[in-house]
Formats: structure tokens, sequence, C-alpha cells
């Protein structure tokens, strides 16, 4: 997540933090997307600065952004769905931290290429190992928005809410009082 987006009037803001994980989800798939375009660009184009600009883009949102949504749920979610009792939650979390371990699995096979990109160094990515990941962290999102968020809000009383959010913006170095401030300043 990018301070841009955490100032962004229309984005959901850390007194919303499961529309915040929504949020997320949209900009993973956009990041998916510019990966899958890198890897139609690079047989035809190679290291150019666009690729290295897109691998450099890519690398930064996967080594930043989405270890913290990984946590973000991993930390925060989970541990008071699984404490509300809520109704199928062990089932759908135990799934969703396979998920994710895989998700990191491949995404430390991905990062050494796009590095390589970044530093001009190599020219291709599989288009197999891209289509992986990009189907399991649809399958992934999947679950998330019809399963664990609905279920999330449904559980979930206030207090846990404001607490989500609360630890969300401290994985994040951010206070949450501030970015209020400012989007309130802005007239959002």
């Amino acid at each position: 997540m990018t301070s841009d987006s955490l100032l962004d009037a229309t984005a959901p803001s850390f007194d919303d933090p499961l529309g915040m994980l929504r949020a997320c989800h949209g900009r993973i798939r956009r990041y998916l997307d510019a990966l899958a375009r890198l890897q139609r660009h690079l047989p035809e184009h190679g290291c150019d600065a666009d690729a290295r600009a897109a691998a450099r883009s890519i690398l930064r949102y996967f080594d930043t952004a989405a270890p913290n949504h990984h946590a973000d749920e991993e930390e925060s979610v989970f541990p008071r769905l699984l404490a509300a009792r809520a109704p199928q939650a062990e089932a759908i979390i135990r799934g969703l931290e396979r998920d994710h371990a895989e998700l990191a699995r491949q995404w430390l096979h991905l990062r050494p290429l796009l590095t390589g990109i970044v530093a001009g160094q190599r020219a291709n990515l599989s288009p197999r190992d891209v289509a992986a990941l990009r189907e399991l962290y649809g399958a992934h999102i999947g679950l998330e928005e019809e399963r664990l968020l609905p279920l999330a809000e449904a559980t979930l009383a206030r207090a846990d809410i404001v607490t989500i959010g609360a630890e969300m913006a401290a994985r994040r170095g951010v206070d949450p009082t501030a970015i209020g401030a400012r989007r309130k300043a802005a007239g959002g």
C-alpha cells in the first residue's frame, strides 16, 4: 500500500480495515496484470526501460504491501474470528494460511527473476510461473471476498474492527488519526 493510496479520499481508511483489505485485492490484481504484461513484453523488447520500471514496481509491491496484507489477516483478522468461534472460520482460515505459504513460495521463485530484469540481466519470465501465481491469487482472493470478509463483517464487534484498523496502521508505521485528520482537511 502506498502513502498515496492512504491519502486518497475515496479509498477505505483504517477505520474500515475490512474495506482496506478488499481495496488491496484490487491492487493485487492490477500488479498481477502488470506481471503478465511484463512477461509478454520481454521476448520482444527485452529489459528495456519500461520492463525495468515495471519489474521494479512489481517487486516493491509484492515485497511490502502483499506481506502486510497477509499479516493483517493472519495477525489481526484470523485470531479474532477464531476467538469469536465464527461458523466455518477454522476451515476457511486454514485454507487461506496454506495459500499464504504457497503464495510466498511462488513469490520467492519469481523474485530473483524480477530482480534480474531490474538489473537488465534477464529478459524472460515463464508464462507458466506467472499464470500459476495469478491463478492462486485469484482463487485466494475469491475465497477471502466471498467467505472470509463477509464472515468477519457478520461476526466481529465494532471494537474488534477498530483494533484491527489500529494494528494495520501500526504495521505500516502510520498514525491512523493523522490519516483521518488529513482526509477531513481535504474534504474527504
